[in-house]
């Protein structure tokens, strides 16, 4: 973490020895998941195959591919919340359930999942109540979670009171107050007006940037991947294959600017071309600036 990041949650017991921590946090070497028929006669799907993939420690991956193409399936195996049916899935150098007991993950979803009985504040502090934390010190770290995404003033309303992005902002905040090396987030902005989207990938950014948490991100929308990340993995329709890995040589600090600028548009206009490749038809026209609407209009 940075100097200027929340104090790392404190108060279980430390290991007895300091283990540096890998560079290649998530590690899949040929990973695939069928999914076989429950009833007789059950279609039998392969959702994803050869997933060759290392994750390094403080990235920002992106997802992206067509519906049914798999990402959400890559996730959830990342997360253990469902099992590889080959290859091996490796995370901060242990088994992705081994990493999900030891509560290495943060997830966001598409739906905040907050409880509207409970205080935004209690809803932070859920993880860190049911893993025992005593209540002073889940307090204050839930205090410095949601300082920590601007909603410091909102603690005592619920979430029916708040708008669909601060509920966003409220489940950003669960997700990190176990401190986890890692946030995986299927969609999370994905039922936001565009307006409330980008300012949603702005305080995202800012985030990631003060916790050096690292991010696995699925996202429908090019313009979006290609803002938020390190590197956009393009995955083909299903079986879900990763086809192309694209750099993003953006500066690490964003803003809107950003979103003007000539190398965002030839990234965009990448990273379409390659979910485009091989389908009739395709084209490989360069990155103009006067396509620049037709870019960003087509989210993906």
């Amino acid at each position: 973490m940075t100097a200027d990041a929340p104090t790392p949650l404190v108060g279980a017991s430390d290991p007895p020895t300091a283990v540096p921590a890998p560079e290649v946090v998530v590690d899949l070497r040929g990973a695939g998941k069928v999914f076989e028929g429950q009833a007789k006669g059950g279609t039998r799907v392969e959702a994803l195959a050869g997933i060759d993939l290392a994750v390094r420690r403080g990235e920002f991956i992106s997802l992206i591919g067509p519906s049914g193409c798999g990402k959400s399936t890559l996730l959830r195996m990342v997360g253990d919340l469902t099992s590889v049916s080959s290859g091996t899935v490796t995370v901060n150098g242990k088994s992705a359930r081994q990493a999900r007991l030891d509560r290495d993950y943060g997830m966001v979803f598409q739906a905040p999942v907050l409880f509207d009985w409970r205080s935004v504040q209690r809803n932070v502090e859920l993880p860190l109540e049911i893993t025992g934390v005593p209540k002073p010190q889940r307090e204050a770290r839930a205090r410095a979670m949601l300082d920590l995404v601007e909603l410091g003033d909102f603690g005592g309303h619920h979430p029916w009171q708040l708008s669909g992005g601060m509920q966003q902002r409220a489940a950003i905040a669960r997700a990190l107050a176990l401190d986890p090396a890692i946030l995986l987030m299927d969609e999370p902005f994905g039922a936001l007006d565009e307006m409330t989207r980008e300012r949603m990938n702005l305080e995202l950014l800012r985030i990631w940037d003060r916790t050096g948490t690292t991010v696995i991100f699925v996202t429908h929308s090019i313009p979006e991947a290609v803002f938020l990340s390190t590197r956009v993995l393009v995955i083909s329709p299903r079986p879900g294959r990763i086809t192309t890995i694209v750099p993003i040589d953006l500066p690490r600090r964003r803003d809107v600017e950003t979103r003007e600028m000539d190398r965002y548009f030839e990234l965009v206009t990448e990273v379409r071309e390659a979910l485009r490749a091989g389908e009739a038809g395709g084209s490989s026209g360069s990155a103009d600036p006067s396509r620049r609407v037709a870019v960003e209009g087509l989210g993906g």
